[in-house]
């Protein structure tokens, strides 16, 4: 029987995440990402890597968003278009299941779109140019216990589906592969 493994886009592909400044926190990310993989290689593992909601609506010049900017039903409808591939692979792994067994979902917590159990959520939005509130805007972000836009359309369409996949961060992941 093969194991698949659904992990978020950048998970495989850093070039397609927002620029980030914080070199500690790519770090730890990438060291997270290193581990998972080798575990998945490891062990044997197949990858479905889904597509990245804010490359493919904004591509690669984009700024950080927040959940907020995201949470809107032209998002959402985009997030279910680019989805809709990947329910129906999963839909036919998940119906041979003496052939496969898709083995969870790993998310990226922080992430607007990805995340999981935490979201970065502000009162951010507008011209930055004359903005003269733009540093309280920015100290608005917060992380909030909710996911990210792309992962709650994600369980809905599974849910929609019949599907019951756990959806697990990077480190629970590494932690789920490691007793396997």
């Amino acid at each position: 029987m093969k194991r698949i493994l659904v992990v978020t886009h950048c998970i495989l592909n850093r070039a397609s995440k927002v620029k980030s400044y914080n070199v500690e926190e790519i770090n730890e990310e990438n060291e997270l990402r290193k581990e998972l993989l080798k575990e998945v290689f490891e062990k044997d593992i197949e990858l479905l890597q889904l597509p990245c909601p804010e490359f493919t609506m904004y591509g690669a010049k984009r700024w950080g968003h927040v959940k907020d900017q995201f949470d809107n039903p032209f998002f959402r409808n985009h997030c279910k278009n680019i989805l809709n591939p990947v329910i129906d692979q999963l839909i036919e792994y998940y119906s041979n299941k003496e052939k496969f067994q898709v083995i969870g979902i790993v998310a990226i917590d922080g992430s607007p779109s990805c995340g999981y159990n935490f979201t970065c959520k502000g009162n951010y939005g507008g011209e930055l140019g004359g903005c003269t509130t733009l540093n309280e805007k920015i100290e608005s972000i917060i992380l909030e216990n909710e996911s990210g836009v792309f992962m709650e359309e994600l369980k809905k369409l599974l849910n929609d589906n019949s599907i019951s996949i756990p959806i697990r961060t990077l480190k629970d992941e590494i932690t789920y592969l490691k007793k396997l």
